[in-house]
């Protein structure tokens, strides 16, 4: 049965982060008083870029691997996951620096692509994709560690299953207002779609892919970004009160889509920052994160 939930992880969240995508897509619509295209439309997208052909304008192996590379770590990161509190065959023998190590795989890869393109705009893309990683990543890690002391257990379950139990301390609210106010870095979203910034750098790091290299990176994009939206759901408001597991994940992707409405809105109403701006932004996130793990070493 566990490793029937690993399988369910993995479709679940590839089948759901396209509809999530139609979700932010419909919700700036509705900001900007537009109708916005069908919920759908990111499925359509990326079965009409699989029917392309596949070009390949670096020739080197870099560039060819970077894709399948981009959604294989994120596809392994979202199957470590227990879904609704429940342990799967692979979150039981993992750990959380190991999802930490994923996820940034995953980034990794962009880069890898990007460079290996030769293009300037995707070489600019890249050094901001950089930049992005080294400040935000580390917030990952800090509230992932904040399970693991009160877990005093770096099995990823536990950790979970721990801050479920833990309650609401000093802590555990400033690393919820951390995770917040880091979401729209996290998904890449305005305003910190930076590394992308369509009308600045077309696109940056994935300018030079197209057809099904390109559909893989946007489905490790949308696969990524439901990662990041349903974590602070599995962190914080894990909702597995039933005791029922169809229940108790029926509530956290529900609660999931009520954050992908909430990144749609900030989306749509924020105007991108500059680099030098998200660098502070990121900066002050990462102090304050320091203190939420400093306050639970302090037993607050």
């Amino acid at each position: 049965m566990s490793y029937a939930l690993v399988l369910l992880n993995v479709l679940l969240f590839a089948l759901l982060a396209p509809f999530f995508e139609g979700v932010i897509r419909r919700v700036t619509a509705r900001v900007q008083s537009r109708k916005g295209p069908p919920l759908l439309q990111p499925y359509f997208d990326v079965l009409k870029l699989l029917g392309k052909e596949n070009l390949d304008s670096a020739g080197t192996w870099p560039f060819r691997i970077a894709p399948v590379l981009a959604l294989a770590s994120v596809l392994a990161a979202v199957a470590l996951l227990p879904l609704a509190g429940k342990p799967n065959a692979l979150s039981a023998r993992t750990d959380a620096i190991s999802l930490v190590y994923l996820l940034t795989l995953g980034g990794v890869a962009v880069l890898l692509g990007a460079l290996s393109s030769r293009n300037t705009y995707a070489l600019i893309g890249a050094s901001r994709e950089m930049i992005t990683m080294i400040l935000i990543e580390p917030i990952l890690a800090m509230v992932l560690l904040l399970g693991v002391l009160e877990a005093r257990s770096l099995d990823l379950a536990a950790v979970l299953a721990a801050r479920a139990d833990a309650g609401w301390t000093v802590s555990t609210a400033l690393m919820a207002a951390v995770s917040l106010l880091a979401l729209q870095a996290f998904v890449a979203r305005q305003p910190f779609d930076i590394p992308e910034a369509e009308v600045e750098i077309l696109g940056g790091p994935m300018i030079e892919f197209g057809g099904p290299n390109l559909a893989l990176f946007k489905s490790y994009s949308m696969i990524k970004q439901m990662f990041y939206a349903y974590l602070p759901v599995a962190v914080f408001v894990p909702l597995t009160g039933t005791g029922v597991f169809a229940l108790d994940l029926a509530a956290q992707i529900a609660a999931t889509g009520l954050v992908f409405v909430l990144i749609g809105l900030l989306a749509s109403t924020n105007p991108r920052f500059r680099i030098d701006q998200a660098i502070r932004y990121y900066a002050v996130l990462v102090l304050v994160s320091f203190g939420a793990i400093g306050s639970a070493l302090c037993g607050y």
